[in-house]
């Protein structure tokens, strides 16, 4: 068994992989960057290299610096997690040249299975059903228009070398495949180095189904069944449960089998998954499933996996690498229960999830109890950083119940507890991605996201209840000091309205109060039915994963405000290119105030009426974080 293993990567990943090495008894060594220099993985190891800067080009990507590191420590194998090079061929024969175990695949099933036309011809040859599709040599314009007609339209367009949703387009209509087959052979070059394509046809009730396999050095390879991961968007996987659901017994043995043959076909050791595209317009059937690629390292999904199974992947993986035979037969592995993950990003939904980063000031994910049993797999915690370098994907939120609908409702009550600021996460997301009727009925597909996105995507504005518990807290801590509720938070309701008597929780509270998240003002009845806390001169809460923090606000007569009391805010990280004026300097409506450059794109920032510039924090050049003040607008004085 190995004694000591470094793993090359970082955050959630790398920490899962320790908690099985701690139980092993496994010394680990991690690797770590400038920007990783604190991170709860540099932490949890034995021991820890620095290999270089914050970029992952300049470290997690640099082989040379992680073989290096595994040498001087005497490491004696390297686990490469997933990402990264967990699928550079190169890289682990390079591990294997310096003597190290390499805990994944041989190199030669990586290059087998990289690139997609290859491993589709590979798996024709085993009797693995593929989509119905066009690869070959001829990538001439000419060609390929003429086998997309042949396939018919509509057809996909897919990177030989392609992966992560890369290199891919959908084409609808003979008039627009030019132009996407262009783009897509553009962005295949710039991803991967390779322009070279594939066609396939479209599936129109697309579901995504995989099965994890298995294989030992012993000519052993077996399945631990199938995982759904249908609900995605723009082709990254959002929410993974397994089994699949309605998945008969006949059509996942059938579907099964085909993917040992995959792994089979390649001599594959370690763990790997066989994705598979299904046609689930008549339910989900075997001769309606086709191959898509296969995956030759450990999954983000495992925990779902592991879950049903009972199994822990990373253990066989370690137990395989070592030379041992895989620990179960096929007829010992059966389905327990059912298990949903949802995986948590610091992304805004309501700005298009665009990425978020800073500190964790507040950070809350669910904890297990023996009464609601959750796992969460996680590389950060309060107080952490969440930098620009990485993937913003900081959690995953695993629940295993006996059923498909109890065990869906709990990861969303789960989901509705997370509390993240400042950074913004996809917790709202998620919450109204799991309660959705769609989902709750598995009338699953891919487009499922996009084709309900009004309804699944948050907005911007906080949802009157937890403005409402918000100025709660306020109408509580300004009790007894009558000149908190002057004109300028309140709003008398009329005669009619009023009650009796003042009862905190009645809808007939006598006045409403102003509170402001930043974006706008909330004219609402005090209310504490939703979690909150004070946080500094405001009030944190949290109402189905939507985290706000809120402040006292003079009431405008509408209840709207486009910048709280004339701050404004960075609406998502960014550079300051650009400062237009200076503290105390007189200005209008609607005038240019600064600049701010944020993923490739510039943003005027303006004032939002005429006033006087205080507060100056921003300098040009500066990085700022999202929903950061840089200035203030004081209003003009109307009395002058």
């Amino acid at each position: 068994m190995i004694a000591k293993l470094l793993i090359a990567n970082r955050g959630e990943i790398a920490c899962r992989i320790m908690r099985t090495c701690r139980e092993m008894g496994v010394a680990t060594v991690a690797v770590y960057s400038d920007a990783d220099a604190k991170a709860l993985h540099t932490r949890s190891a034995d021991e820890a290299v620095h290999i270089g800067p914050s970029p992952a080009a300049e470290s997690y990507l640099v082989g040379e610096k992680i073989i290096a590191a595994a040498k001087a420590t005497g490491a004696e194998a390297i686990h490469p997690g997933y990402g990264f090079l967990s699928e550079n061929a190169d890289f682990a024969q390079a591990v294997i040249d310096a003597g190290l175990i390499w805990v994944g695949p041989k190199p030669e099933s990586i290059r087998a299975m990289g690139l997609k036309d290859a491993a589709k011809e590979r798996m024709i040859a085993a009797g693995v059903p593929v989509t119905p599709g066009y690869l070959g040599e001829d990538q001439s314009v000419e060609h390929l228009t003429k086998e997309a007609e042949a396939i018919g339209y509509p057809v996909l367009i897919k990177a030989v070398a392609g992966g992560g949703g890369k290199g891919m387009r959908k084409v609808d209509e003979p008039a627009d495949f030019a132009a996407s087959l262009e783009s897509c052979q553009r962005e295949a070059k710039a991803s991967f180095g390779n322009e070279e394509v594939l066609l396939e046809k479209w599936i129109t009730s697309p579901r995504h189904i995989e099965v994890q396999v298995f294989g030992d050095s012993h000519g052993n390879v077996v399945h631990l069944f199938e995982r759904d991961c249908s609900l995605q968007r723009r082709h990254q996987k959002v929410i993974e449960e397994a089994p699949a659901p309605g998945m008969d017994e006949a059509t996942r043995e059938e579907i099964c089998a085909a993917a040992v043959r995959a792994a089979k076909a390649v001599d594959y050791e370690g763990a790997g998954t066989i994705e598979f595209i299904a046609d689930a317009s008549e339910g989900l059937r075997a001769d309606r499933i086709f191959f898509m690629e296969m995956n030759t390292r450990l999954q983000v999904e495992h925990p779902v996996t592991e879950e049903i199974t009972g199994v822990d992947l990373v253990e066989w993986q370690l137990r395989v690498a070592s030379g041992e035979p895989i620990p179960l037969k096929q007829e010992e592995l059966s389905i327990d229960g059912h298990a949903i993950e949802a995986r948590l990003y610091a992304e805004d939904p309501a700005k298009g999830f665009l990425p978020s980063t800073g500190p964790l000031i507040h950070f809350y994910l669910p904890t297990p109890t023996r009464r609601h049993p959750v796992r969460v797999d996680t590389g950060v915690e309060e107080g952490a950083e969440i930098t620009p370098f990485y993937d913003p994907m900081i959690a995953k939120i695993i629940v295993h119940r006996d059923d498909r609908t109890t065990a869906l409702e709990q990861l969303a009550i789960d989901c509705s507890w997370v509390t993240c600021w400042p950074v913004k996460t996809n917790a709202a997301f998620l919450y109204r991605l799991l309660t959705d009727e769609h989902v709750k009925s598995a009338d699953l597909s891919t487009g499922l996201i996009a084709e309900n996105s009004e309804t699944v995507i948050p907005s911007e504005e906080a949802d009157e209840q937890i403005a409402a518990s918000a100025a709660h807290v306020f109408f509580m801590k300004g009790k007894g000091h009558p000149h908190a509720y002057d004109q300028d938070v309140v709003e008398r309701l009329p005669p009619w309205q009023q009650p009796s008597g003042l009862r905190l929780n009645s809808p007939n509270n006598p006045f409403r109060m102003s509170v402001n998240d930043g974006a706008r003002d909330y004219l609402v009845e005090p209310d504490d039915s939703v979690w909150t806390e004070e946080q500094f001169d405001g009030v944190l809460a949290r109402y189905e994963g939507d985290t706000r923090v809120f402040t006292l606000s003079r009431y405008d007569g509408t209840g709207h405000a486009s910048a709280t009391d004339g701050a404004i805010l960075a609406p998502m990280p960014g550079k300051v290119i650009a400062v237009d004026v200076s503290e105390g300097d007189a200005v209008t409506a609607g005038q240019r105030l600064m600049v701010l450059e944020a993923m490739k794109m510039e943003h005027a920032l303006t004032a939002p009426f005429d006033g006087t510039v205080t507060g100056l924090e921003a300098s040009e050049g500066a990085q700022v974080q999202v929903e950061a003040v840089l200035c203030v607008v004081e209003p003009k004085d109307n009395g002058e």
